[in-house]
């Protein structure tokens, strides 16, 4: 999971790169350029994903600690088990199904 969280990482900041050379060819003007939106929209949806991958991994290394030190499984708001089932779908999941959606509708 780890590994596939940087190898993501990495295939995405080559994405990122490319976009930027492409970027670095054109006039600069994107109000004028055909290509200039496009390239500008598709390095911003890059950096926006590279940065989804970066949050996962940091949930993949909380989640070791969390295992490294006996409290992988336990709600970290509630203290209650999270429940096989949620640790199934998300393994680095570290609030029961109650305490993530009460977080949830908070944010909404």
């Amino acid at each position: 999971m780890q590994h596939d969280a940087r190898a993501r990482i990495a295939a995405l900041r080559e994405v990122v790169d490319d976009l930027i050379a492409s970027a670095s060819s054109t006039t600069g003007d994107d109000e004028h350029d055909p290509e200039g939106a496009t390239i500008g929209f598709e390095r911003a949806q890059a950096l926006a994903l590279v940065e989804q991958a970066q949050a996962r991994l940091a949930e993949i290394d909380v989640a070791l600690r969390r295992l490294e030190g006996g409290s992988f499984g336990d709600c970290a708001r509630c203290g209650q088990p999270i429940g096989a089932e949620r640790l199934e779908a998300r393994p680095a999941a570290a609030l029961c199904v109650a305490c993530a959606a009460s977080r949830a509708r908070r944010t909404l």
